[in-house]
């Protein structure tokens, strides 16, 4: 770990101001890959510390540089856990020139604060921390507080928060916050992953007289529209949070040269999944629409399967229903819970629940300005993130 020591003033003053340390945050480069996310782990370690709270270090030894902080406060019930990732994705090659400012200065402009990572997923994580402080601060704090600042999530969170769980290095809680971008809305749901890749194997010749060959690329062409069918059929099942399942062809690659007939085709695939679907159907569904491709003599054939599930959960709890509540008063609207398109680490914390115990996905922000150029989070909405948690937490913590 590298040696962090300033001030307890600077780090307090830091905790105290949502703004300022959502600057500090981006101001640590924490991309994934590589996932090296030992800097921001000993800021946020050094942080927790600041303020009496326990700070652990995890990670897990196949790669000792994916570093999670878990923060705790106070004891006994409830349990409330609040989690953020601290990893974000890189900045592509194609990327880092279309950015306005630079990408980890944490500039204000307008009443934006733009960053990589600023709202994917610092902006959460700012709100957290500067709410967790709060309560670490207060004379008798009754119930147990807990914050997850946990690696590895953009990476499908199998070395970062699926580890923790499985490691029990997580507490049984009673509600569980997860961050990412809700626009302040309470989110329950969202989808899952299945990714797969097709293979067509045919026989090369040369193009002069290509009917002597068999080409992989036209049996696999046949296939992509037989997904493409498929993908138009997923349209009648409806969840009434996150919408309907998908099928979609994202790479294709296949042959060799012009003048050759190819021997070999692939298709890489993401089925998104709703709620309720099995992966195990999901991956036979698949299997199914290739099989019944009339491929000729090329060889068609599905798998490389790879599940991310997906999650759902109600808010009909106590806990629930008054965090609603607060974001009804602040937020207005109705109560409705969202869903959120994008997947979570929720999925990998369903075994960290209680019995009865619930958990949301919330914080400031949209999906859709994470992982782009000129990233941002609007510093009144992170504001109103941050009221919203610390008027939630004071109702149960003191």
């Amino acid at each position: 770990m590298t040696a962090y020591d300033p001030p307890l003033s600077e780090l307090h003053a830091l905790l105290d101001d949502p703004v300022a340390l959502l600057q500090a945050l981006i101001r640590i480069p924490s991309p994934n890959p590589p996932g090296d996310t030992h800097q921001i782990a000993d800021f946020i370690a050094v942080l927790l510390k600041s303020i009496g709270a326990t700070a652990c270090i995890y990670a897990p030894p196949s790669k000792p540089e994916a570093i999670s902080v878990v923060g705790t406060i106070g004891s006994g019930e409830p349990v409330i856990m609040l989690h953020a990732h601290i990893d974000t994705v890189p900045i592509a090659a194609t990327e880092a020139a279309r950015w306005s400012v630079d990408p980890y200065a944490a500039v204000i402009r307008d009443g934006k604060l733009y960053g990589k990572g600023s709202i994917d997923d610092k902006a959460p994580l700012a709100a957290m921390l500067h709410t967790f402080a709060q309560v670490a601060r207060s004379p008798d704090v009754q119930g147990t507080l807990v914050l997850v600042a946990a690696a590895e999530e953009e990476t499908g969170g199998v070395l970062g928060t699926k580890w923790l769980a499985e490691s029990k290095l997580l507490p049984l809680c009673d509600f569980i916050i997860v961050g990412e971008q809700t626009a302040n809305r309470v989110a329950n749901a969202h989808k899952g992953v299945l990714r797969a890749t097709v293979r067509a194997v045919g026989r090369s010749v040369h193009a002069t007289n290509p009917d002597r060959g068999v080409n992989a690329i036209v049996a696999m062409a046949k296939a992509v529209l037989a997904l493409d069918t498929y993908h138009q059929s997923l349209r009648t099942r409806v969840h009434l949070q996150v919408g309907v399942p998908t099928c979609n062809v994202g790479v294709i690659q296949g042959g060799s040269t012009y003048n050759a007939v190819p021997d070999s085709c692939i298709v890489q695939l993401d089925r998104r999944m709703i709620p309720g679907e099995n992966p195990e159907t999901v991956r036979q569904e698949l299997i199914d629409v290739i099989a019944s491709v009339d491929s000729g003599a090329a060889q068609l054939s599905v798998g490389d399967f790879q599940v991310s599930n997906w999650y759902a959960s109600t808010v009909e709890s106590d806990l629930a229903q008054n965090f609603l509540r607060i974001v009804q008063q602040e937020v207005g609207g109705d109560l409705t819970p969202v869903g959120y398109l994008p997947g979570s680490d929720a999925k990998h914390l369903t075994g960290c629940l209680r019995p009865g115990g619930e958990m949301i996905i919330f914080g400031p922000g949209s999906y859709e300005v994470a992982h782009a150029f000129d990233e941002y989070t609007d510093v009144t909405e992170l504001a109103l993130t941050a009221r919203i948690l610390k008027r939630f937490v004071d109702q149960h913590f003191k």
